[in-house]
């Protein structure tokens, strides 16, 4: 009975050592195929029409909904900034999903709005709706105020309220760049194929300046070490992560807080998933799933360049929250659309792309955290060879750390949003440290939400920001 023991621990060690080999295989993949994407990306960028989308009147409209649920700190600067957009036609559209503060009142009084009757189209179900707010003075802006249904919920508000054939999400707590959206949507009018989703990078606001117009000023540093982790975080995610699978059309995330969609393929594949807690990806998951059970050519895509600035958790708590909600959404996303898996009528995305994120997205916090202690445990009694405990080690710390590194890199040599040379110093330093401590800690919270899906608790984690304390010199917006 011991010999066997033995012999299946040292089998997971092996298994353990095999699995983290493959994921790392994976990102090392998709870093290479980002760099090239981002270059080619840059340079194309030179030669593109945006200038001429920007002032064309054929341009699409598009209506930018932002839901909100007691945001009364940050609303009015939110509005203010998506307002001063360089965009052809565009509207506003707020929906107050029933805040309970007094973000409603804030909004109404500072655009002097006046409640309205307007022709409302009930595409998809929502709650009920209790008023339209409107002024001449602000023609591109509306408020909705509904019953609390959820995020997902308020989307579809906003989109039976919206009369433009995309839609582009944003959330209250963040910030477009001036020609974030007219970026976005060059490549939607620059492909020969239909373009459903379109998603763009989000960046870490909290320490940024901004100016008086409230666009983004200063970029400086937080001195937080919370902050500066998900900053490292971010740069990974986005440059490499998204890119890699953009490129090979098989693009399962773009991120809710800034994303734009054909509001019409929305409508037919029956609205945002009210319940899911991640309602943008389970989106585009279903997304995949309609077009390619209809056998029409499309593409959901990531651009690399335009920006939304959002604000992160300054604390544990949230942080916690924050991470276990995304991993449960994941969860939810995929197996509530588990019938794809394995599932040849939907191509690479049921062959390749949903089995990858089940056996290494999903399940890998289980697999790291249990191989951190086993594969600890085996060599303190003398079962591994430091050869393999080092290989075992190369894998899940030096290499975590090169990807960092080399996200961070990636950031420098095209974007560089971090303009100073001690910026990148820092964040270099934060990429290594990361490594020992904080990225097992969110395994940890992955490991949490899986728990929480599997005993059926899967309700929403509210996350709550401070409200960003750079505005205008220094003060609160």
């Amino acid at each position: 009975m011991r010999t066997s023991i033995i012999y299946f621990v040292i089998g997971f060690n092996y298994f353990v050592g095999a699995y983290f080999g493959i994921v790392n295989t994976v990102y090392a993949g998709l870093l290479i195929i980002s760099l090239f994407a981002i270059i080619r990306h840059i340079h194309r960028v030179k030669y593109s029409p945006i200038r001429d989308f920007r002032a064309s009147p054929e341009t699409p409209p598009v209506s930018i909904l932002m839901p909100v649920y007691n945001e009364e700190k940050v609303v009015i600067r939110s509005i203010r900034a998506t307002l001063s957009i360089d965009y052809p036609l565009f509207e506003v559209i707020l929906i107050n999903d029933g805040s309970s503060d007094g973000t409603l009142q804030t909004v109404i009084d500072t655009f002097r709005l006046k409640k309205i009757d307007r022709v409302y189209r009930k595409f998809l179900k929502t709650e009920t709706v209790r008023g339209f707010y409107y002024s001449n003075e602000t023609p591109n802006l509306l408020v909705i105020d509904k019953v609390r249904g959820g995020k997902a919920d308020a989307l579809n508000c906003g989109i039976n309220g919206s009369q433009s054939p995309y839609f582009c999400s944003v959330d209250a707590d963040s910030l477009l760049e001036k020609d974030a959206l007219i970026r976005l949507m060059t490549p939607v009018l620059e492909s020969g194929v239909p373009v459903v989703a379109c998603g763009g990078v989000v960046r870490v606001l909290n320490g940024i300046q901004l100016g008086d117009d409230l666009t983004i000023g200063k970029i400086d540093l937080p001195n937080k070490p919370i902050i500066l982790f998900q900053i490292v975080e971010y740069l990974r995610g986005f440059l490499f992560g998204r890119v890699g699978w953009d490129v090979l059309n098989s693009l399962l995330i773009i991120s809710g807080t800034f994303s734009l969609f054909h509001k019409a393929t929305v409508i037919e594949a029956g609205g945002f998933k009210v319940g899911n807690v991640s309602e943008d990806m389970e989106m585009i998951v279903r997304l995949h799933k309609v077009r390619r059970s209809q056998k029409k050519p499309y593409r959901i895509r990531f651009i690399s360049d335009p920006i939304c600035w959002t604000e992160v958790p300054e604390n544990m708590e949230m942080l916690a929250r924050q991470r276990r909600r995304w991993h449960l959404g994941l969860i939810q996303s995929i197996f509530h659309n588990r019938e794809m898996i394995f599932n040849p009528r939907y191509g690479t995305i049921g062959m390749l792309v949903m089995p990858y994120y089940v056996l290494f997205e999903i399940i890998g916090p289980f697999i790291e955290i249990l191989g951190y202690i086993v594969v600890l445990l085996s060599y303190a009694v003398g079962l591994l060879a430091v050869k393999f405990f080092m290989l075992f080690i190369t894998l899940a710390i030096f290499y975590g750390i090169f990807l960092s590194t080399a996200g961070i890199f990636l950031e420098e040599l095209t974007y560089r949003r971090y303009p100073a040379w001690g910026h990148m110093f820092r964040l270099l330093l934060y990429g290594v440290i990361e490594n020992f401590g904080y990225r097992q800690i969110n395994s940890f919270w992955r490991l949490q939400a899986m728990v929480k899906y599997l005993t059926g608790r899967t309700g929403w984690e509210h996350v709550e920001n401070k409200g960003s304390r750079s505005g205008p010199k220094g003060e609160k917006p």
